[in-house]
């Protein structure tokens, strides 16, 4: 909302010398938030010139100048040269002199141009920042002001005035017009406030006659209109201009002028809250009906578009069909123009949520719908219309005529219970009750004290005032919310992380120290995606649907971190960035087959749930396992001097495991596997003490493709929370030997089908706890190995905590573990 200074004064007592500055302050002290300050941007000399003599001089290129003698109020004219022809000998006009700055900026200074120096220029409406007009000059004459030359025209055409801007919360509907703003202005500052509203009924009420009907079904609770007001205005003339002052406050507000009827609508709407819309009484067909759209009906709006109705359309109808969409916007038919006579004003409350749906359903939101969406103060209405048919009266010439109509009912506000002690406990101020009394008063409210606290009836303009919750917002926005103590709470002794939540944090740290970069995603997906990325055979099992996705496309819960990484590494290779080592740690959602989960049930707001109540609710929500994954695509190390490009490939994403396993404190073993998204024989099983706890392996080619991954990409995923509850709940550190290690390699001869995982286990096993480490080094097949076969080394490293020892005793342990594996794979020793 812009904020035009000299409007605010003249419902609040501004100080002198106060400045834009010191407004912002005062409206961000009571909850709003600073946003531009908006002036014409005009410095001078700008003076009203009066028009002596021209000469018109045609010019080569076919344009016709006028070189001008301007008499601006000094002992000799100017001589100014102007491309305009709409002006006359002896018309005032406004002149910039040399050394002033138009809108731009745009300095002006005496210039040789078309054979003459041109000693300042004649403006333009546009050039002055008044309206869009660029066809010709500005005279004075058109908008009723005859001043003498001379007469500093910044003042007098009111571009010396600045407008605050705010930001409205959608709460604060009534902060949309300038009795709002003042209000809230008065109740920073304590500044006299003077409410343009507040008028007895008898002064306001409109005349009677004219046949107004509503015939439209109700939304919800609300009624389709609570309040309908016409009045009528008789002989005006719309082709008088508009006032310098009400132009300049107009656009410093963001209206563009449209003409004296129109802007007088707009004028009353920013000022009241209400907006209001005119119609040309001459070209009404009877009487007005509200009514709901029927199907197929259409109208074209004053945009000139044709728009085809929704039969939830809230409309104004007369006899010939619809005449506006109400509340959004005025029909075509009956729009006010240069040849109206005589005007119908309408001054509405329409039903919010029906506002809403209509500008959003069209795409036409408006400066009535901002409004009345967001609540219109119900009382303003007959006002509204009233200050209307003056205005048109004293700026229009018109005459305000006996037939009118009103259609409204009595509206009650419900009361609230406020205990005495709540907002002091609530917000943590001792507020005496003076203070609490003296704030909602403030505000608007009626306080009447009772035997535990205070009945409290908002004002009418404050429909988001329903509670005590919100009653004790406005005693702490009132009285400055720097009363509220920052205090942080001391924990208890011995708090801190979880023993879940300290292994997620140390894993996620070790991937980002290891090189990756964490990238967060939204949990929702496809069907299609967690069909192929959710099951380890890929047969579809159950995904759960939610009612209101933020994106249509991609409804439902993820039951894989996979295809959030992959539309990441997608995004970033198609801005240039192609080599990605990414993880992301994240929730996945995994329901059990044959269990509904949801609810329509949602417990009434404001008040706890009970433990039933919770414990239903998540009952209703599918079990949530947290993940970990990791892609990786492109080239590990780039092209260099001296050293070749190396592309990321499967042992990056099982280092990246081994990673995990050492931050989590456990064993994680790699076997050979399948999964519907990796490609055959590049897949493996990832387990702990024999749980299986994820996967890892090289994308299916035609998946890569798919998501548009140019080359190879390798993936894993963990189930995080079961490797953590694998661990148990802390990890210790093993001790540290200060004995030599004894190493020793040995190539095991086995089927090719042989997973080299299982035999490592089977090494392991025999050689007792000897064996510190088992590492495979290669895995050869070809001369010297038996079709079918191939060759395992694993490189052994043995270790006693008590002595050093000796050749034969890691040789010892080394055939121990040989034997189980012949034993098991029939595994024999390469030669």
């Amino acid at each position: 909302m812009r904020v035009p200074l000299s409007w605010l004064r003249e419902y609040v007592d501004v100080a002198e010398g106060v400045t834009a500055d010191d407004v912002f302050a005062a409206l961000v002290s009571v909850g709003f938030e600073e946003e531009e300050l908006h002036g014409f941007d005009i410095s001078g000399p700008v003076v009203v010139g009066q028009v002596l003599s021209f000469e018109e001089e045609p010019q080569k290129n076919g344009k016709t100048i006028r070189w001008c003698q301007v008499d601006v109020g000094e002992a000799e004219p100017r001589g100014i040269v102007c491309g305009a022809s709409n002006f006359a000998q002896g018309d005032k006009v406004v002149v910039t002199l040399p050394g002033s700055v138009l809108p731009g900026p745009f300095p002006i200074a005496a210039r040789k141009t078309y054979g003459h120096v041109s000693d300042g220029m004649i403006a333009s409406a546009r050039e002055l920042g008044l309206g869009d007009e660029h066809n010709g000059i500005l005279i004075l004459s058109t908008l009723g002001i005859d001043a003498p030359v001379g007469t500093d025209a910044i003042a007098l055409l009111g571009l010396d005035d600045q407008a605050v801007e705010i930001n409205v919360t959608p709460d604060r509907g009534y902060a949309f017009s300038i009795r709002g703003v003042a209000r809230e202005y008065a109740h920073a500052t304590g500044a006299d406030f003077r409410d343009p509203a507040e008028h007895e009924f008898s002064e306001v009420a409109p005349g009677s006659g004219f046949p107004i009907t509503v015939d439209a079904e109700p939304l919800r609770h609300n009624p389709a209109v609570q309040e309908f007001v016409a009045r009528v205005v008789r002989d005006v003339d719309p082709t008088r201009p508009t006032p310098p002052w009400m132009v300049a406050r107009l656009a410093l507000a963001g209206i563009r002028t449209l003409g004296v009827l129109i802007d007088i609508t707009n004028y009353v709407m920013l000022e009241l809250g209400n907006p209001i819309h005119g119609y040309d009484l001459d070209k009404l067909s009877g009487g007005i009906t509200v009514r709901r759209a029927q199907p197929g009906e259409k109208m074209t709006t004053l945009d000139g578009q044709e728009r085809s109705l929704h039969v939830e359309d809230l409309l104004i109808t007369d006899e010939s069909g619809p005449i506006g969409l109400a509340g959004v916007m005025g029909g075509g038919t009956t729009e006010m123009s240069d040849t109206t006579r005589n005007v119908l004003i309408e001054a509405a409350i329409f039903d919010p949520i029906s506002i809403a749906r209509t500008a959003r359903r069209h795409k036409l939101p408006s400066e009535a719908s901002k409004r009345f969406e967001r609540g219109v103060d119900p009382l303003v209405p007959f006002v509204a219309a009233r200050r209307v048919a003056e205005l048109m009266v004293e700026l229009a010439g018109g005459r305000i005529d006996e037939l009118g109509g009103a259609l409204y009912s009595e509206f009650e506000i419900a009361g609230i219970a406020l205990p005495a002690e709540f907002i002091p406990g609530l917000i943590g101020v001792d507020y005496t009750d003076e203070e609490i009394v003296d704030a909602l008063e403030m505000i608007g409210a009626e306080v009447t004290e009772t035997s535990d606290g205070w009945h409290v009836i908002p004002p009418s303009w404050r429909p988001d005032l329903t509670d005590k919750w919100t009653l004790a917002e406005e005693v702490a926005r009132i009285h400055g919310l720097d009363r509220i103590p920052s205090v942080l709470p001391t924990p208890p002794s011995g708090r801190g992380l979880t023993g879940a939540q300290q292994g997620r944090r140390r894993v996620a740290n070790a991937l980002a120290a290891a090189g990756l970069i964490e990238t967060p995603s939204f949990p929702f997906t496809t069907e299609a995606q967690n069909h192929l990325h959710g099951s380890a055979s890929g047969v579809a099992l159950p995904s759960i649907k939610l009612a209101n996705p933020l994106d249509g496309q991609a409804p439902y819960l993820r039951r894989s971190l996979i295809p959030g990484l992959m539309q990441t590494a997608h995004r970033n290779i198609s801005r240039g960035l192609t080599d990605l080592a990414i993880f992301e740690t994240g929730s996945v959602f995994l329901p059990e087959p044959g269990v509904a989960y949801g609810t329509d049930e949602v417990p009434p707001l404001g008040q706890r749930p009970s433990d039933e109540t919770l414990a239903e609710l998540n009952a209703s929500i599918p079990p949530q396992r947290r993940h970990i994954a990791a892609l990786f695509t492109g080239n590990a190390t780039p092209r260099q001097p001296d050293r070749a490009v190396e592309a990321y490939s499967l042992s990056d994403a099982l280092d990246t495991v081994r990673v995990i396993a050492v931050a989590a404190g456990v064993d994680i073993d790699v076997a050979q596997g399948s999964r519907a998204a990796l490609h055959p024989g590049r897949a493996g099983v990832l387990s702990v003490a024999g749980t299986e706890v994820g996967y890892v392996g090289e994308l299916h080619p035609s998946v890569a493709s798919e998501a548009d991954l140019p080359g190879r990409a390798v993936v894993l995923e963990v189930d995080l929370d079961s490797v953590l509850a694998l661990a148990g709940a802390r990890v210790v550190a093993a001790s540290l030997s200060t004995y030599t290690a004894a190493t020793q390699d040995v190539s095991l001869v086995v089927d090719a089908a042989v997973p080299a995982g299982e035999l490592r286990a089977a090494l392991v096993e025999g050689a007792g706890e000897l064996l510190e480490s088992a590492r495979l080094v290669d895995d050869y097949r070809g001369q010297g190995v038996d079709d079918g076969k191939k060759s395992l080394t694993y490189a052994l490293r043995f270790r006693a905590p008590d002595r050093t020892l000796t050749a034969a005793e890691a040789t010892e342990a080394k055939l121990a573990g040989v034997a189980v594996a012949s034993e098991r794979f029939g595994a024999s020793i390469r030669d």
